[in-house]
């Protein structure tokens, strides 16, 4: 029974540090600064909801703060990436880049990556559609540690985060999926 009650406490303990070491490193990347006059601007996906499609409140939450630096910087480009899911009636791409349209961003600016599903291929498609430079990666606030993670991961060395507040109703359910993600991205997403 010692030796039972020895082993709960030791999985609880390991338990305990993973969770502070995953809580610490998402509240530093909610903390990231974006660099001025970024050569792109990388939106990263989120879902899209009805038909015609629109943009998750998550989403709207990126494109929002992403309009924002866009304003302070014309020069920057902008590559928004994120493919179709099964219950999406549109790329998130697509439904991204008309937001942007809609709210005064040149299409000139705008490259559409509509193939991606998941983090790290959001960030090797946009790479591979163009020389990103010097980068300004946008996305939830609690999912910019992983994010900057993987683009220095994959190469990109000039990069910065800029992160979207998230102050909606999946905020918990998102931080939640984000410790088991990031512990994931952490050991294995190389």
């Amino acid at each position: 029974m010692k030796f039972l009650k020895r082993i709960v406490v030791l999985i609880l303990g390991i338990g305990l540090v993973y969770l502070t070491i995953i809580f610490y490193l998402i509240h530093t990347g909610k903390n990231f600064q974006p660099a001025a006059d970024a050569d792109t601007l990388l939106i990263l996906g989120a879902q899209v909801k009805g038909d015609p499609a629109y943009p998750s409140v998550s989403l709207k939450e990126r494109l929002d703060e992403s309009l924002i630096y866009l304003e302070e910087n014309p020069n920057t480009q902008v590559v928004v990436c994120g493919g179709q899911g099964s219950d999406e009636t549109d790329t998130e791409a697509n439904v991204m880049e008309n937001y942007l349209k809609n709210n005064n961003i040149s299409e000139e600016r705008i490259i559409k990556e509509g193939t991606s599903t998941r983090t790290k291929e959001n960030i090797q498609n946009a790479m591979n559609k163009k020389d990103l430079g010097k980068s300004v990666i946008c996305t939830s606030d609690f999912h910019q540690y992983r994010a900057i993670l993987l683009a220095k991961r994959l190469g990109l060395e000039d990069v910065t985060g800029l992160p979207a507040k998230s102050e909606n109703s999946a905020t918990l359910k998102m931080n939640l999926r984000e410790i088991a993600a990031l512990g994931y991205g952490l050991i294995f997403d190389w």
